[in-house]
C-alpha cells in the first residue's frame, strides 16, 4: 500500500497531558505535510490546531470521556455539544467501561447514544477499550454503537493496558459489517503495522508515530 494511501486513513496523535503549543504545531505542520486525515487532540486543543490548519483538508479529531470512560452521559453530552462548536469535525468517545463489565448494557448503550444525539452529523468514534474486554463483550459494545448510530468503533484509547490487535479489528469488522469505520489505535508503529490493521478490517489508524509509519521507519512508544 502506498504511503499516500496510508496517510490518509491517520489521525495523527498528540493527548498526552504536558502537550505543549510548540508540540502542536509541530503536529498540525506535519498533518499537512503529509496530508494525514485529522490530528486527534485534547478538547482545549481544539481552536488552537483549527487555526494552525486553516485552508488544509486535515481536520481536527478529539475525545470525549477521555480516557476512563467514567463521566457522566451528561458530561459527555456537554463536552460533545463544546467540542463541536469550538470546531471539532470527529469526536472520539470512551464508553463507560466499568457499566460494560457489569453487564449493564442499557447504561452503556445510552451514553453512546447520548453523545452520538449530542453530535448530530459530526461523526462519533466509540472506543471500547479492547484490552479491558472479554470478546463477547467486544461484540455487543461493537453491537450497541452500530445501533446507535456511531460512525466507527475504535480499540484502544492507547492509555490502558494494551492497544490494537489484529484479532480484535476482525472480530470488530465481522462484527458491524462494512457500514461502520473500524479504528486501530495503540500500539501501530510502523507501516507494516498499519497496513495489517487495514487488511483485517481497520479504515482508520490512530497514532502518534504517523511520520515514521508512512516514511517506513518503526517507532518506539506506546501509541
Amino acid at each position: 500500500m502506498e504511503a499516500k494511501e496510508i496517510a490518509s486513513r491517520i489521525d495523527h496523535t498528540l493527548l498526552k497531558a504536558n502537550a505543549t503549543e510548540e508540540e502542536l504545531k509541530v503536529l498540525c505542520h506535519e498533518a499537512r505535510e503529509y496530508t494525514f486525515a485529522t490530528v486527534c487532540v485534547n478538547p482545549s486543543n481544539i481552536q488552537f490546531c483549527k487555526k494552525e490548519l486553516e485552508g488544509c483538508p486535515v481536520g481536527v479529531c478529539t475525545v470525549i470521556g477521555f480516557p476512563l470512560g467514567a463521566n457522566t452521559s451528561a458530561t459527555k453530552s456537554f463536552e460533545t455539544k463544546n467540542a463541536i462548536e469550538l470546531g471539532a469535525d470527529e469526536v472520539d468517545m470512551v464508553i463507560n467501561v466499568g457499566a460494560m463489565k457489569n453487564g449493564n448494557y442499557d447504561l452503556v448503550k445510552n451514553d453512546i447514544k447520548a453523545v452520538v444525539d449530542a453530535a448530530g452529523k459530526t461523526p462519533v468514534k466509540v472506543i471500547i477499550e479492547t484490552c479491558l474486554l472479554t470478546d463477547d463483550e467486544k461484540v455487543k459494545a461493537c453491537e450497541m454503537s452500530k445501533e446507535v448510530g456511531a460512525s466507527f468503533v475504535k480499540t484502544s484509547t492507547g492509555f490502558s493496558t494494551g492497544g490494537a490487535t489484529k484479532e480484535d479489528i476482525f472480530l470488530m469488522r465481522k462484527t458491524v459489517g462494512p457500514e461502520l469505520g473500524v479504528k486501530a489505535s495503540g500500539g501501530v508503529r510502523s507501516s507494516e503495522d498499519a497496513e495489517m490493521m487495514i487488511a483485517n478490517g481497520a479504515t482508520r489508524i490512530g497514532a502518534s508515530s504517523s511520520v515514521k509509519i508512512v516514511t517506513g521507519l518503526t517507532a518506539s512508544g506506546d501509541y
